[in-house]
């Protein structure tokens, strides 16, 4: 990875700015600073938040370490995370001393990065795997209810994508309860193990209630968290604020309704199935995706095969 030597800079100027600042500080609290008798002289002629300041020299007295010095939150910012994403990254660590969301987008209006620039948008983290069945996408999706000609009904898609491949499959549900998506979520993992000889080690979802919300203690009374369990899959959970976390079958469910979803009605709930098969043979054998550099997602299969 290529070291972005501006944000380098950027950094290594906060931390030279903390270092004349702490020294600034101790001489206050010995009153041996020849323009400051009390702190809040030094705060206010700073400009510095005194609790903020606080907690970054406190932690500086403790390790010792330069790193200590340079806020989270502008590491974290050159990352690409929004405010919304740093409070949530920041809150298991720093509790109540957690900055607001607001506070956090004044530190990016000081700094000069409230808006994300090119490098700073291809930091942004992404789940990458290199074989197939490393990590499976799983996600529900509402469909029209008119999509059935004279109908007026609730249905469903519950979709599985293996992240390396982009091999899918996908399920049509007249409900999304727990039990439903399960026996859903097993006809996708079958069809891709029998089809394309995926097996997944791990499995992606949001925190529905259809998929068990990651604070669960009775994982075990849950019949999708059960069946990941039994089958030895780990599931992973996508972050609040982050679903691009989750975004290949996002995309996906986009794909699907451009080209075949989108103004269509079908007589039958049968017909319907059929025309989801055949579409999912087409997009698995037949159609280029840009994400895997124009390949369809069969020939990643080829490509693993062969080692190349």
């Amino acid at each position: 990875m290529r070291i972005n030597t501006t944000d380098l800079t950027l950094a290594r100027n906060y931390l030279d700015k903390y270092r004349f600042l702490i020294k600034e500080y101790e001489l206050v609290k010995a009153k041996q600073h020849g323009l400051y008798v009390k702190a809040n002289d030094f705060y206010k002629a700073h400009d510095t938040d005194r609790r903020s300041f606080l907690k970054y020299y406190n932690r500086f007295k403790q390790s010792g370490k330069d790193s200590d010095l340079l806020p989270k939150v502008i590491e974290l910012r050159y990352k690409g995370n929004n405010k919304l994403e740093i409070v949530n990254i920041l809150k298991p660590s720093l509790h109540k001393f957690t900055p607001s969301a607001s506070g956090v987008y004044n530190i990016f209006k000081r700094n000069g990065l409230n808006r994300l620039k090119p490098k700073m948008k291809q930091n942004k983290r992404k789940i990458i795997k290199e074989r197939m069945g490393q990590l499976g996408h799983i996600d529900c999706h509402h469909l029209s209810k008119s999509i059935i000609r004279g109908q007026s009904r609730k249905l469903y898609l519950v979709c599985l994508i293996d992240d390396y491949s982009r091999l899918a499959w996908a399920e049509v549900t007249e409900d999304i309860t727990a039990l439903t998506v399960m026996f859903s979520a097993l006809k996708c993992m079958n069809v891709l193990h029998d089809q394309y000889q995926i097996k997944f080690e791990e499995i992606i979802s949001d925190n529905g209630a259809e998929f068990g919300p990651a604070s669960s203690a009775n994982k075990l009374h849950h019949p999708f968290e059960r069946l990941l369990i039994e089958l030895g899959i780990k599931h992973r959970y996508t972050r609040p604020y982050r679903p691009q976390t989750n975004g290949k079958v996002e995309r996906f469910w986009r794909t699907l309704q451009e080209d075949l979803i989108h103004d269509a009605d079908y007589d039958s709930l049968e017909e319907l199935k059929d025309e989801l098969i055949q579409y999912l043979a087409y997009y698995n054998l037949e159609r280029p995706h840009q994400g895997i550099g124009g390949k369809r997602p069969v020939d990643m299969i080829v490509k693993t095969n062969d080692g190349s």
